[in-house]
């Protein structure tokens, strides 16, 4: 796929919320159509760029059931590359909402020990703010619902910066 997918799923990510008020009218199922539409194309031979494109698309407080497409093209990607790719969205993973930064890391422990490693390899080289932030968005995780149960826990490497 082109570059030009990976612009337009981010942008469709920005589902329009029931509070919306300046948004015309039709424009909100349009979104989440083409949004459900471009995931669902998704073959998982994007890359490492395609996963943190649909990382980053993952915005909304509310989706309306749209990410369970991002979610499935999530497990479509080969494991090293959903683990680099996940490593690749950090920054995006720290500013879409809590339950989708959560459910994008317990797939990828989920995918298991190839896909860990790849994230937790691409995750040394990133920056020590980057690393740091990473770190206490897993510990938040862990604590909480995604990443607190036996077997998902420990898992990611969270480097000391």
């Amino acid at each position: 796929m082109s570059s030009d997918w990976k612009v337009e799923i981010v942008e469709c990510g920005d589902l329009v919320q029931d509070n919306d008020e300046v948004t015309p009218p039709g424009e909100a199922e349009r979104r989440w159509n083409r949004y459900v539409e471009l995931a669902d194309s998704v073959t998982g031979s994007e890359g490492p760029d395609g996963v943190a494109a649909i990382v980053s698309s993952l915005r909304a407080e509310e989706d309306y059931g749209a990410y369970q497409a991002a979610h499935a093209a999530l497990n479509r990607f080969p494991h090293p590359d959903l683990g680099k790719g996940v490593a690749m969205a950090a920054r995006g993973l720290f500013s879409i909402p809590k339950d989708g930064s959560g459910n994008v890391l317990l797939i990828l422990v989920r995918a298991g020990s190839v896909a860990v490693n790849s994230f937790n390899e691409a995750m040394r080289s990133v920056d020590a703010a980057v690393q740091r932030e990473m770190r206490e968005l897993v510990e938040f995780h862990e604590s909480e619902e995604w990443l607190s149960d036996e077997g998902v826990r420990n898992v990611l490497l969270t480097p000391r910066g």
